[in-house]
């Protein structure tokens, strides 16, 4: 076995524990560490195959911000932990099934991919330039609609943070604004060694 294979294995091992721990962890913010883990593991393999600036932009875009932007928003949110775990177990057949439809359908993929024959050809086209040519020229529609969604997360996110919550006390920057001097300072006589009431 070949150095390229181990790191390969290995890589994709972590990979697949750290999306385990990312389904499977009952705490919010250990699942999104997991992720990162995820993702770093995922830009190794994709450094392995030749595709540097995928993994580079993996690095940059989703770990340095998707993740951290979940981290915060999981960190912001009231999580009932108890309840959730409890509506875990009620959909857990559902997700069963749905991840034994995913696994087939990974298995259907990988046996087309054996079964496929046609010779890939070799080009001398830059890596970052080819994804660039592809993402605006073929996909341009799939790229717009996925930024779309994006800035709908991202409204969804900053709305789910700032809704109205009775134990927590907001600031209110135009009534702190028109206070003035004689509403914030009062002035008392104090009678020595008696202190004010």
């Amino acid at each position: 076995m070949m150095v390229a294979d181990m790191i390969f294995y290995l890589f994709a091992a972590l990979t697949v524990l750290a999306a385990l721990g990312v389904v499977g962890s009952p705490n919010p913010v250990h699942s999104v560490l997991f992720l990162v883990l995820a993702f770093f593991s995922t830009a190794g393999l994709f450094v392995l195959i030749g595709a540097e600036f995928l993994a580079a932009i993996l690095v940059m875009v989703y770990m340095g911000a998707v993740a951290i932007l979940f981290l915060f928003v999981v960190m912001m949110l009231d999580v009932d932990f108890a309840r959730l775990r409890h509506e875990g177990v009620r959909y857990l057949p559902i997700g069963l099934t749905v991840g034994a439809v995913m696994l087939m359908e990974l298995g259907l993929m990988v046996a087309h991919h054996r079964l496929d024959h046609g010779t890939v050809a070799t080009n001398t086209v830059d890596n970052t330039f080819a994804i660039g040519q592809a993402l605006y020229t073929r996909y341009l529609y799939p790229f717009e609609v996925a930024s779309l969604i994006l800035l709908v997360a991202l409204i969804g996110a900053v709305a789910l943070t700032h809704r109205e919550r009775k134990h927590v006390r907001r600031q209110d920057i135009a009534k702190q604004l028109a206070r003035t001097r004689e509403d914030a300072v009062e002035l008392r006589k104090v009678v020595s060694g008696e202190g004010a009431s």
